[in-house]
């Protein structure tokens, strides 16, 4: 026999440790899965108004929020295709739905045109009150320049939903005018609220009650000074269309 000593048997080779599964992105396939588009919307967007307050409109927020959801990837950018640009705009026309629900639920016909633009206006500020900063950091980020299009897109389709509401059924050049002019109130009033802190919020409430004022006043001179004009021809022909 050999005196030699006898070799170490060799160590079976390790096996390679299989790479840990996403969990969570794995977790927000199948809820994606179980969701229809409009209810993975409205999810991302409960998820972000809270952080919206702090952070702001931004990727990070989507992403954020849509982990939060139980949103996939995939489902979060085929929903979202503008970014937080795009969840901003749901955000305008969730809010709109729900205004136009409530009042809905009012009797808006026994009230006075001024008495339902009014309603319709504080009705739209409290679908946002419960999530007051984040509204406003929305409309700050609309306000800016290359955002203009887009923040004229909603305030228009905002107005319009009001003027529906209160039973608005002109079809001629009135139906742009009153949208235009609504759309000065509510602005202005927006930007009011934004910066009432009163618990009671009357501030906004008389500057709304304001506005609506000046409105009505120029409706009056307006209907005041077609009737004069309609005292001569030359400028009653004027109004009139003209034979093609």
């Amino acid at each position: 026999m050999s005196d030699m000593p006898e070799k170490p048997a060799k160590k079976p080779a390790r096996k390679k440790a299989a790479p840990k599964p996403d969990v969570e992105a794995k977790s927000a396939d199948v809820q994606s899965k179980k969701m229809e588009d409009g209810q993975m919307r409205e999810a991302v967007l409960a998820a972000s108004l809270p952080h919206a307050a702090f952070d702001g409109f931004t990727d990070q927020l989507l992403q954020k929020a849509g982990l939060e959801a139980g949103i996939a990837k995939s489902d979060l950018a085929r929903l979202f295709e503008n970014g937080p640009l795009g969840l901003i705009e749901f955000y305008s026309s969730w809010a709109d739905a729900e205004m136009e629900k409530r009042l809905a639920a009012m009797d808006l016909k026994a009230m006075k045109i001024r008495e339902r633009i009014a309603t319709a206006v504080k009705t739209r500020l409290m679908v946002l009150k419960p999530q007051k900063e984040a509204a406003r950091r929305a409309a700050a980020l609309l306000s800016l320049p290359m955002h203009a299009a887009l923040g004229a897109k909603l305030m228009y389709r905002t107005v319009d939903a009001m003027w529906r509401a209160a039973g608005d059924t002109s079809t001629d050049f009135n139906f742009y005018t009153k949208r235009g002019i609504l759309a000065g109130v509510y602005g202005s009033t927006a930007l009011r609220w934004f910066n009432d802190t009163s618990e009671d919020e009357k501030p906004t409430d008389e500057f709304l009650a304001a506005r609506i004022e000046n409105v009505m006043q120029f409706e009056k001179f307006k209907a005041k000074a077609k009737e004069g004009l309609s005292n001569f021809p030359a400028f009653a022909d004027w109004g009139k269309p003209k034979a093609k």
